[in-house]
């Protein structure tokens, strides 16, 4: 995952901490074939005995639908890479504690056996952690079930969880080791746990142990961390090769450069940034393309191996953004763009040319053109009409508790909880309703009566002024805006983490709804069922739906929403995640043309949760919007 360091000598500033294997193995013994390895004689990588160094991008593919991998990984391939890095992120595969799920988008086998397909190496990143701006880092909200469980430590429940998916992952990943026929050359074993405040190096040493039980004895494992002393004193691991990650321009301490050294074409930058991710209410991140070119030529001219992060962003569709803390909660926006070279739809930039003409002057680049972008169309306006079927979202009814629970006490891991209550007596001046700071995780939708009376927000607004009479019923929409993916403490419980209270009295006697949105919309609510009420434009959270169809073929597109307020959108049942255009700078979501559907119509459903148009639409598009506030006329 990204830090936060820039450099400004490239030359004093490429640097690798390693440590030595317990073994050592001249260059007279390698053997002629199938053999990665790193040769501290000389000081680089051998790949069958012969002097390597890779150029690679990295692409998440739970971050892009599976039928345009291809199309991702061609135009890497035709970029001049010789690699890609791979993340696995934990919870997309283990929804539940031994649920697996690698099926269609997440069929992670099928993606490695394209890559090897298209001449493509991999440098495997499995986790258990793996940050990427993904929710909670990877790792499962299942785990926060146990309240006082230690995240990335040798706490023995976490333990336990780690072996477990290793045991089911890591043999998957085997068979493809390069040195058992495959492409993958090299695994990391932790992601930047230099930056993490436990610095347990039993934990370090317990991975390796896993790693090495399950892996073989080959196979090269590594760490990643960031610049700074501090961080590598506790992401780095005797026997493990140390790589290190920064971003074009970032300057290092005198002291620091003195310290480590730049230590040959061995060394490697783990993530070279290409740009920068998008945090809500914040400017669009952008990186110049000269900037990136001039970093990446100066790291090849002096031998090193380097993965720019990211090649291609993708986006974080349905709940899977994730959030940093840093002073205050920051939650990520739904498109991972990240400025890279290849666009949110895949489309090469201006930025990926330069890229590609810089490694021209290195290695030689695969004969062919460079894939043209996919096909976009503006598929027009969108007219929704609003269904209010609430019981459908949670048919198992509601839990009876004294107080809120968290969502991870009530074992929901994503998307909105309703919390309700009624009001204990007459209340007819306008009367405090608050929470205690930090305890809305991370946004309340307040309705009294069914009338919106406002929201309230991890650190942000904490209290409204309601008037009601007493038995009126008061629900607070909880939504969990993404997990936090990086900083000193990644356990971040969701929902109601204290008690509402009225003019300082506490609320009690709470009926606790765990919705099951996505379900019931992939089932085929609301467009099956018959709205049980209607209306246009009112306030507060509440569902609007439609149809369109598409002129003959399903190209990628991306939606605006003028006039809307905050919430969430699917189409043909795939959730593709947040839109807040008030906030910003993400004005638009990119749409797959693989999830629409020809010749039929496509379903939408929208959930608002503040406020819809008077007039319900949306715009289809053929680009994406940063930095702009829509208008309704729009």
């Amino acid at each position: 995952a990204p830090g936060s360091a820039l450099l400004s000598s490239p030359v004093s500033l490429l640097f690798l901490l390693r440590f030595p294997s317990a073994t050592y193995t001249p260059r007279s013994a390698y053997p002629p074939a199938r053999s990665f390895q790193l040769d501290y004689e000389d000081d680089c990588f051998r790949k069958d005995g012969a002097p390597f160094r890779y150029i690679s991008g990295s692409i998440h593919y739970a971050r892009v639908p599976r039928p345009a991998w291809r199309d991702r990984l061609l135009k890497m391939y035709m970029s001049g890479l010789s690699a890609v890095q791979v993340y696995i992120p934990w919870n997309y595969h283990e929804p539940l504690p031994g649920v697996y799920d690698f099926a269609g988008d997440r069929d992670v086998e099928a993606f490695l056996d394209l890559t090897a397909e298209l001449g493509l190496l991999v440098i495997l990143r499995p986790g258990p952690y793996i940050c990427a701006e993904w929710e909670m880092g990877g790792l499962p909200a299942w785990l926060l079930w146990k309240p006082d469980i230690v995240l990335r430590s040798s706490h023995p429940a976490y333990l336990a969880a780690v072996d477990s998916w290793l045991h089911v992952l890591l043999p998957k990943i085997k068979p493809r080791l390069y040195q058992h026929g495959g492409n993958i050359i090299s695994v990391q074993v932790e992601n930047e746990y230099g930056s993490y405040y436990a610095c347990d190096y039993e934990y370090l040493r317990h991975l390796l142990g896993s790693f090495r039980a399950l892996l073989g004895t080959e196979v090269l494992l590594f760490t990643t961390d960031g610049t700074q002393v501090w961080e590598l004193r506790c992401g780095t691991l005797q026997g493990l090769y140390a790589t290190i990650d920064f971003g074009p321009g970032t300057p290092m301490e005198e002291e620091e450069e003195e310290e480590r050294g730049w230590e040959g074409p061995g060394s490697v930058n783990s993530e070279y940034y290409t740009g920068w991710l998008d945090y809500w209410g914040e400017a669009h991140a952008s990186t110049s393309s000269a900037r990136v070119a001039q970093g990446l030529e100066d790291m090849l001219e002096l031998g090193a191996s380097v993965n720019m992060y990211m090649f291609h962003g993708g986006t974080n569709f349905a709940y899977w953004s994730g959030a940093d803390f840093k002073d205050q909660y920051k939650p990520v926006t739904t498109s991972y763009d990240y400025d890279a070279p290849l666009s949110e739809a895949g489309d090469p930039t201006e930025k990926l040319f330069a890229i590609r003409t810089v490694i021209s002057k290195f290695q030689p680049l695969p004969v062919g053109p460079m894939p043209p972008a996919t096909p976009k169309y503006a598929y027009g306006r969108v007219h929704a009409d609003l269904l209010d079927v609430l019981d459908v979202l949670c048919p198992s009814g509601p839990i009876q508790s004294q107080f809120p629970l968290t969502f991870e006490a009530i074992k929901q891991a994503h998307g909105f909880v309703l919390y309700r209550t009624r009001l204990p007596r007459d209340v007819l001046d306008p009367t405090t309703l608050g929470a205690p700071p930090h305890s809305v995780c991370d946004r309340g939708y307040v309705m009294l009566q069914q009338e919106y009376q406002g929201t309230l927000e991890r650190d942000g607004q904490t209290m409204l002024r309601v008037m009601g009479r007493e038995g009126d019923t008061l629900d607070v929409l909880l939504e969990n805006m993404g997990r936090i993916s990086f900083g000193a403490n990644i356990s971040d419980f969701k929902g109601l983490l204290g008690n509402l209270s009225l003019d300082s009295s506490p609320l009690s006697n709470w009926l606790i709804y765990p919705l099951a949105i996505d379900t019931a919309i992939q089932q085929g609510w609301p467009h099956a069922a018959l709205p049980k009420s209607s209306s246009r434009g009112r306030a507060g959270p509440a569902f609007y739906t439609g149809t369109f169809e598409t002129p003959g073929i399903a190209w990628d597109t991306f939606v605006k929403f003028p006039g809307w307020t905050k919430g969430q959108l699917w189409i043909n049942g795939f959730n593709l995640g947040r839109y807040w255009p008030p906030r910003g700078p993400q004005q638009t979501l990119f749409v797959p043309g693989s999830v629409l559907h020809v010749g039929r119509p496509n379903n939408i459903t929208v959930l608002e949760l503040e406020g819809a148009p008077p007039t319900p639409f949306l715009l289809f598009l053929d680009q994406p919007l940063f930095n702009r506030t829509l208008t309704a006329t729009e």
